[in-house]
């Protein structure tokens, strides 16, 4: 069994993030989405996401109306708004974003979403139904 230190676990600064940990939110990795159903059990799914270093705002295209998307628009008990996490690994890498969570039904935003996921995975699909999942980024975790 391999013991990590204690710095490999420490959270990153989003807003100071080291040159190899902004190269791997780059590359071309899927992630998985973790965010809460109705009755407060994790729900996790395979994406892809593109972060944005300058504003912290991590993106996720999907279509409207699917479990994530509802699970974004929760407000869970006690008026909390509900948070999503975004987890990428590649052997001894991995990062974990994650922050409030909201949907943009902005024309304008899932077009900018759209080209980011083009210029990171490939190019999506046309879809109608399209919306845009964004995360406000307010903690990093990993070994990126």
């Amino acid at each position: 069994m391999t013991t990590e230190s204690p710095a490999a676990r420490q959270p990153l600064d989003p807003a100071a993030l080291p040159e190899t940990t902004i190269e791997f939110l780059t590359e071309r990795h899927l992630a998985t989405l973790s965010t809460l159903r109705a009755d407060l059990s994790v729900h996790v799914v395979p994406v892809g996401f593109t972060f944005d270093q300058e504003t912290g705002l991590v993106r996720i295209i999907t279509r409207d109306g699917s479990v994530k998307v509802r699970n974004a628009e929760r407000v869970l008990p006690g008026g909390i708004p509900t948070r999503g996490a975004v987890s990428q690994v590649d052997r001894g890498r991995w990062l974990t974003l994650e922050g409030p969570i909201r949907v943009s039904r902005v024309p304008e935003e899932i077009r900018d979403a759209e080209n980011r996921y083009a210029a990171r995975y490939r190019q999506p699909q046309p879809n109608p139904a399209r919306v845009v999942l964004v995360i406000e980024v307010d903690r990093i975790l990993g070994r990126g």
